[in-house]
């Protein structure tokens, strides 16, 4: 099923009717940073405890923070303006860029390709992607996991047109998957792991050896050409949660916890399974991210074509 050019619309614009949004404050000050993040993930451990605001104190900037549903609002939020800094998956930046969204990417972590996984119930008679030809699959839109489901079908022979896409948040995606009224679901960590965990949900197929399953941190044009001593003291402090949260997963996981209303052994899994180490996009990044773009353009996903170099950040990440 393609994306019709006013179902694309919608995904890139539905975000900026939510009261979200409107209740962001404006800036205020040249030296005032405002983070957009989701429940899970190293900007709500960064959040927590407090390191940005005492490393960004040093230069003169203050911190606010605004938390999102998931990627494309966020990366909406940046696009009008409402937010300076935020980090999503691999194809939300993609949506985005396409529809005109001032965005630069600064940094990224490596690769996760375990973090997220095509599912289908535990009794389902689906054994292979093959078996998805002609089914329902559910997933949110503009993810991350867009481009795995594309990629496994591609790996599995099928094409896009072969199979009905269906889309939901991750909240009603889950429902519907559970009342069986879709026949798989893509998913990322850690609703990956709180389906497995929960429901028995069973793993068709994961990103290894398909999808890189980058997480990218990314910021707003105008933002990172008048701060970007700013930008290098955030991307300092996520590096030093990073290495925290790799030698001290459980204690991370203790942490998400109670914001991701998920338990601590399942967040486990899901830290397990998740990259550390932010680093400067170099070209296999940048090659990789264009592949998604590419693809998605020659599918009718996005209206042009576009250039991830030129959305790039030369500072010193």
């Amino acid at each position: 099923m393609r994306l019709t050019r006013r179902l694309f619309n919608t995904m890139l614009t539905s975000a900026a009717a939510m009261p979200l949004i409107g209740a962001i404050p404006a800036r205020a000050a040249d030296k005032l940073i405002r983070v957009g993040y989701q429940k899970y993930g190293t900007l709500v451990l960064l959040k927590g405890k407090g390191l940005l605001e005492k490393k960004l104190a040093e230069i003169g900037y203050t911190v606010e923070w605004t938390e999102f549903p998931a990627g494309p609002q966020l990366l909406e939020a940046l696009n009008v303006g409402a937010v300076d800094f935020g980090s999503t998956g691999e194809t939300p930046p993609i949506f985005a860029q396409a529809a005109g969204a001032p965005l630069v990417y600064v940094a990224h972590e490596p690769p996760a390709p375990r973090g997220e996984a095509i599912l289908v119930p535990k009794d389902s008679p689906i054994q292979t992607v093959a078996d998805l030809k002609g089914k329902t699959v559910v997933l949110n839109k503009g993810s991350n996991v867009h481009f795995l489901l594309v990629k496994a079908l591609e790996e599995a022979g099928l094409s896009y047109s072969d199979i009905t896409v269906s889309f939901l948040p991750p909240a009603d995606a889950r429902a519907a998957f559970e009342q069986g009224a879709v026949d798989a679901w893509v998913i990322w960590d850690p609703f990956q792991a709180a389906a497995e965990a929960a429901i028995e949900a069973r793993e068709l197929r994961n990103g290894e050896n398909l999808v890189p399953n980058h997480q990218f941190y990314l910021s707003a044009r105008d933002f990172v050409a008048g701060h970007p001593q700013a930008l290098e003291g955030v991307i300092a402090a996520i590096g030093e949660i990073d290495e925290w949260a790799k030698a001290n997963t459980a204690a991370a996981a203790a942490e998400l916890s109670p914001s991701v209303g998920i338990p601590q052994d399942v967040l486990t899994i899901a830290l397990e399974r998740q990259s550390y180490g932010v680093k400067p996009l170099d070209k296999a990044v940048v090659d990789q991210q264009q592949e998604i773009a590419d693809t998605f353009f020659k599918l009718g996903l996005i209206p042009k074509e576009i250039s991830i170099a030129e959305a790039v950040w030369k500072g010193g990440a």
